[in-house]
């Protein structure tokens, strides 16, 4: 066979361009969309736009591509794609609930509608999007789940609802998710959840019939209750107010199309990043009244923007300090569980524990190399000097001499890491997250610098007694902070690591990551390392987004931890003695820290611990 007439593949294509080039095209075909905008990027992607003239940013292969990986990159194409093709921006939005939960429900089971379409339609459809979801849920430890509180029943009953409508059994990792919420949900909305297959195809139907089963499960208000019998009664004519629109003209136009926008931009974030708590719906009162069976729900965190005007938050207070607490690691289970904890650490992270360790001792000989020796002579004490023996010998009536080691200005150094305890760290992020803080913690500690290791999340989802005693109070406006603080100290600046080395076990236990607020988590870091007698103060934060705590956000202005978390930063920053330093892990943390870094994979994590420290570490050596 000639192989004259094929085009020899060019040096300057990058390994995995033939792959690419392969994704784009057949995502255009499927969305229709012939010039539809399409790039890879490290991190947020997502869909951005309407359909006939948007942009798909799509992750970047890893340069090892196994299989899976190709498997999971067609199934985010494949979802981007369907949702393009067969979603209408404006019957979603028009039919959307205002609960924030309930709008979290109807948005995944949106998408759970259009991604059986093609699953339906197309084997190798199915098997992409198979992969897909089985990599989100695992990334989000879903598979490690045993409490209805930790399992998010938006995710549930999309799974459910895609059992239903294909015939495929939920991913491994999210069949834990599933069994806890199958028979809640079935007694509730059975009936209706076996009419979804019959309104697949109808995008308004199927939103309908949504709503009905939202309102079976108590997931909508008052208000959306009376949208569905306002809606059952005038058919498919549109309400009044899109009626005003159609006749408001041409502003009214641009503000409907920017409102698609930002609702087709949320809703395929979640898909494509497998984010908890990403963006996902308008802020709005939480659903007090849902109550599916035992536990609490822990509702869909929505992440504050950093776009559009801040309220002012000069004032920010919390509503109760009465609930909050700072608890040692080994006061929040029996001994027993923590050993137990820490051995299954242990066994996770063999792997990565081998690679931490090599960047931790290459970070320990940097270190080791910068306590430059001086030495006092001449002494009456001390260690005998032998350079001036010689004295010694040509007049046996001089004294002895003696020196003495000076005290290294670089051992007076304290280091704080303070990790994100929140329930979007669950999984690996946590697990790489305990393993480097405490291979780092030995290492520091072979060096003389003492190492505090800290914790934050909250007591408990959806506002805790906290919230309890504001509502027992009349719901006052402008109520502050409403949820109960968790702050936790694995090991303390004076404490040996050899005796808290099982305390960083706790991490890895269920249901101890929930929310975050990481203003108040940050001042208390600080405020701890200013009681500190060490010259050099150094604190490093690692989380994996903005703060979020839904109860708060419900109620108070929509900035109202991100303005407290941005005015502490500025702070230490400004105008205090404390090298402040973050490490984002897939969020961008440099709009609020001057010396910060992101990550797009926790697997990052360990090397950029270490090299940020060594950085820090040979600047202060310089000014010396």
């Amino acid at each position: 066979m000639s192989l004259s007439n094929v085009k020899p593949p060019s040096q300057r294509d990058a390994p995995h361009e033939p792959f690419k080039k392969a994704v784009v095209g057949c995502l255009r075909a499927m969305a229709r969309v012939p010039d539809l905008d399409i790039s890879f990027v490290p991190e947020k992607a997502g869909v951005f736009g309407a359909s006939e003239a948007g942009t798909v940013r799509l992750f970047e292969p890893p340069r090892q591509m196994t299989p899976r990986d190709a498997a999971i990159l067609r199934g985010q194409a494949d979802a981007a794609a369907l949702r393009l093709a067969c979603h209408d921006a404006e019957t979603h939005r028009r039919l959307a609930p205002q609960a924030k939960l309930g709008r979290a429900v109807f948005d995944a089971l949106e998408q759970a509608r259009v991604e059986a379409i093609g699953s339906r339609r197309m084997l190798g459809v199915s098997q992409n999007l198979a992969a897909a979801l089985e990599n989100r849920y695992d990334r989000l430890g879903y598979a490690e789940v045993r409490q209805r509180s930790d399992a998010p029943v938006e995710d549930a009953l999309a799974l459910l609802v895609r059992e239903k409508l294909t015939g495929e059994q939920p991913p491994p990792s999210g069949a834990s998710i599933v069994s806890l919420w199958r028979t809640a949900l079935e007694d509730r909305a059975g009936a209706r959840l076996a009419q979804l297959i019959d309104t697949v195809e109808d995008q308004k139907a199927f939103a309908k019939l949504c709503r009905k089963i939202l309102s079976d499960l108590d997931l909508a208000e008052q208000g959306d209750a009376q949208f569905d019998e306002e809606d059952e009664e005038g058919g498919d004519e549109p309400p009044p107010s899109e009626q005003s629109e159609e006749s408001g003209g041409e502003d009214k136009e641009q503000s409907a199309e920017v409102l698609r926008t930002e609702r087709i931009e949320e809703s395929s974030e979640q898909i494509l990043e497998g984010e908890m708590e990403s963006e996902q719906g308008p802020p709005g009162e939480e659903a007090d009244e849902l109550d599916l069976g035992e536990g609490d729900v822990p509702e869909t965190a929505q992440r504050p923007s950093s776009s559009g005007a801040e309220a002012p938050n000069n004032d920010y207070r919390a509503f109760s300090t009465q609930f909050d607490e700072i608890v040692r690691a080994e006061d929040l289970c029996d001994p027993e569980e923590l050993q137990r904890l820490r051995a299954y650490l242990d066994k996770q992270l063999q792997n990565l524990s081998a690679v931490v360790a090599r960047l931790a001792n290459r970070l320990q000989r940097l270190l080791m190399a910068q306590q430059s020796r001086s030495w006092e002579f001449d002494l009456e004490e001390g260690a005998l000097d032998p350079a001036r023996l010689s004295r010694v010998i040509i007049d046996p009536q001089s004294p002895l001499s003696f020196k003495q080691e000076k005290d290294s200005n670089f051992r007076d150094t304290v280091v704080t890491l303070l990790i994100d305890n929140s329930g979007s760290m669950r999984g690996r992020p946590i697990t790489i997250a305990a393993t480097c803080a405490d291979i780092l913690a030995r290492t520091l500690e072979r060096c003389g610098v003492k190492v505090e290791i800290l914790g934050f999340t909250t007591r408990a989802w959806k506002g805790g007694q906290s919230r309890e005693s504001w509502l027992q109070a009349g719901k006052p406006i402008n109520p502050g902070r409403l949820n109960d603080l968790r702050h936790i100290i694995y090991k303390a600046a004076d404490a040996p690591w050899r005796r808290t080395r099982k305390n960083l076990g706790l991490m890895m236990r269920e249901g101890l990551l929930k929310e975050n607020i990481d203003g108040e988590a940050l001042d208390w870091a600080y405020r701890r390392l200013l009681a500190r007698p060490e010259q050099r103060r150094i604190l490093m934060m690692i989380s994996d987004g903005a703060p979020v705590d839904d109860s708060t956000l419900s109620i108070n202005p929509g900035h109202y931890l991100e303005r407290h978390l941005r005015q502490k930063i500025e702070e230490i920053e400004l105008r205090s003695p404390v090298q402040l330093i973050a490490i984002g892990i897939g969020h961008d943390v440099t709009r609020y820290y001057r010396r910060a870094v992101t990550i797009t994979d926790a697997e990052e994590l360990g090397g950029v611990m270490t090299e940020k420290l060594a950085e820090l570490f040979s600047e202060n050596s310089r000014k010396t």
